[in-house]
C-alpha cells in the first residue's frame, strides 16, 4: 500500500473516531444551549477554552515534541532516555499543575469580564487542565510509538462520552443551570481517564529497548525543542482558544457561544490536517535518519496531498452543510456560517504550504518558527480589535483567516530560507514534472 493510501486510509478511521467524539461535544454543547441558554453556553465554551490553553501550559511544552522525542529515541532504541524523558515531562504537570490549580486565579484579574467569569469556576478548570495536560503527554508519547489510535482515543472518544454522561446526571439531579456543579464532574471524570490511559501507556514505554548505555539526560535539546513549541501549539493548535479568550470583551455572551460552536467545528476539521501529519511523522525520521533526502521530500509531499485534499473536502462540506449543523444550536447560531465557511478555507491554505514548523524542528532550527508565529498572534490581535468592533461575528472570522495566512506563508517561507526545503504542496508537483 502506498504512503498517500496509507496516510489516507488511517487518517479516515482516526478523523471518523474524532467525528464521533466530536459529535457527542456537539450534542452537549447543543443540550446546554436549549435546556440553559446560550449565555451559558458561553460560560461553558470560555471555561473549556481556558482550561485547554492551560493544559499546553503545564508540561511546559514537553507534551508538544512528545511524539518527536518518542519517535527520536524508539527509533534508536534508547529505552533510558525516554523514560528519563518521560519522568521530566509528568514532573513539570505535577508541580506546575499544583501552583495553576492553587493560585492561578490571582492571573485572572487582569482579564477584565473574562477573569471575572473564570474566577468563579476557576478551581474546577484548573483540575480539568491539569488532568488534560496528563492526557496529552500520555497522548503523543503513543503516538510516537505508532499507536495514534489509542493515543487519540481517550481525548477524542472516551472523554466525550463521559463528559454527556456526567451532563445527563447533573440534568436529572438537579434544577435550572449548574454549569459550576458539570465542570467540577467533567474534572472528576477526566481525571478518572488520564489514570487509566496513563497505565497503557506505560505498558508501552516498557516495550521500548534500551540498547543504548545510559548517559546524562538531554535537558538542553529538550528544553531548546519544547519551549518554543508551547507557543507554536498555542498559535496553531489552540489558536482558536486564546481567540475566544480575546473575544470575551469584544462580543456579546451569545454572539461569543455562536463564534465558540463555530470554532469546534473549524477545530474538529483541522485534527484531520494534524493527523495526517501525526502518522507520517516516525516516517519522516527514518527517511531522515538514512539522510535520504529523496525519501524525506516524498513523505512529506504525499502527506501535503493528504492533508490539502482533506482539507478541501472538509471545507466544501463545511459550506454546503455548516448552516444546518449550527441550526441544531438555534436560530441564532445560524449567522455562524459564513464565518464558519471563512475560517475552513483558511485550513485548505495552512494545509498547501505545509508542516514547516515540524521540518524546522527536525533541521534542528525549532526556534526559527517564532517570528513568524508571533506575526500571525500580531495580526489577529490587531484584526480582532479593527474589524471585531464594526463586523462582529464575520470581523472575527476575517481577522482569523488572515492571521492563519500571514504565519503559514511566513513558516513556509522561514523553511525554505533556514533548513533549504521547500515544504509546500507545489514542491511536490515540481518534483513529480521533473521526475
Amino acid at each position: 500500500m502506498s504512503l498517500v493510501r496509507r496516510l489516507a486510509s488511517r487518517s479516515i478511521l482516526i478523523f471518523a473516531a474524532r467525528l464521533l467524539g466530536a459529535g457527542l461535544i456537539f450534542v452537549l454543547q447543543i443540550a446546554i444551549a436549549r435546556l440553559w441558554g446560550a449565555a451559558v453556553l458561553g460560560d461553558f465554551i470560555l471555561a473549556i477554552a481556558a482550561a485547554s490553553i492551560l493544559a499546553v501550559v503545564i508540561p511546559l511544552g514537553y507534551q508538544t515534541v512528545g511524539a518527536y522525542f518518542t519517535a527520536l529515541y524508539s527509533s534508536r532504541s534508547d529505552g533510558h532516555m525516554l523514560r528519563r524523558f518521560l519522568v521530566q515531562s509528568y514532573g513539570h504537570v505535577l508541580v506546575v499543575g499544583t501552583l495553576v490549580v492553587a493560585l492561578g486565579w490571582v492571573g485572572t484579574f487582569p482579564m477584565g469580564e473574562t477573569g471575572a467569569h473564570l474566577r468563579s469556576v476557576w478551581t474546577p478548570t484548573a483540575l480539568i487542565a491539569l488532568s488534560s495536560a496528563v492526557l496529552y503527554v500520555n497522548s503523543t508519547t503513543l503516538i510516537g510509538m505508532k499507536q495514534p489510535f489509542l493515543g487519540y482515543g481517550a481525548d477524542m472518544l472516551v472523554r466525550p462520552i463521559v463528559m454527556l454522561g456526567l451532563f445527563a446526571v447533573v440534568i436529572l439531579l438537579t434544577d435550572g443551570a449548574q454549569l459550576s456543579l458539570l465542570l467540577w464532574l467533567i474534572a472528576g471524570g477526566t481525571t478518572a481517564i488520564c489514570i487509566v490511559h496513563l497505565g497503557v501507556m506505560a505498558q508501552f514505554v516498557r516495550t521500548v529497548p534500551r540498547a543504548e548505555p545510559r548517559r546524562p539526560a538531554e535537558f538542553g535539546l529538550w528544553w531548546r525543542f519544547a519551549a518554543p513549541w508551547v507557543f507554536i501549539t498555542l498559535a496553531s493548535d489552540y489558536f482558536f482558544d486564546l481567540n475566544l479568550l480575546m473575544l470575551a470583551g469584544l462580543l456579546d455572551r451569545t454572539d461569543l457561544a455562536v463564534f465558540g460552536v463555530s470554532t469546534r467545528i473549524f477545530a474538529l476539521v483541522s485534527f484531520g490536517i494534524v493527523t495526517v501529519y501525526s502518522l507520517t511523522l516516525p516516517d519522516m525520521f527514518e527517511a531522515d535518519r538514512a539522510s535520504d533526502t529523496t525519501a524525506f521530500g516524498r513523505r512529506v509531499g504525499e502527506a501535503n496531498l493528504v492533508a490539502t485534499l482533506l482539507a478541501f473536502g472538509l471545507f466544501a462540506g463545511v459550506a454546503l452543510f455548516g448552516r444546518y449543523a449550527l441550526a441544531l444550536f438555534g436560530d441564532e447560531f445560524v449567522a455562524g456560517s459564513g464565518p464558519l465557511s471563512i475560517l475552513c478555507l483558511a485550513l485548505v491554505v495552512r494545509a498547501m504550504f505545509g508542516p514547516a514548523s515540524l521540518v524546522l524542528s527536525m533541521h534542528d532550527q525549532p526556534a526559527a518558527s517564532l517570528p513568524a508565529v508571533g506575526l500571525g498572534i500580531l495580526a489577529l490581535v490587531a484584526g480582532n480589535y479593527l474589524l471585531v468592533p464594526q463586523h462582529g461575528l464575520m470581523g472575527a472570522a476575517v481577522s482569523a483567516f488572515t492571521a492563519i495566512t500571514l504565519w503559514s506563508f511566513a513558516l513556509w517561507f522561514t523553511a525554505l530560507r533556514r533548513a533549504k526545503v521547500d515544504v509546500s504542496l507545489l514542491a511536490r508537483f515540481r518534483a513529480r514534472a521533473a521526475a
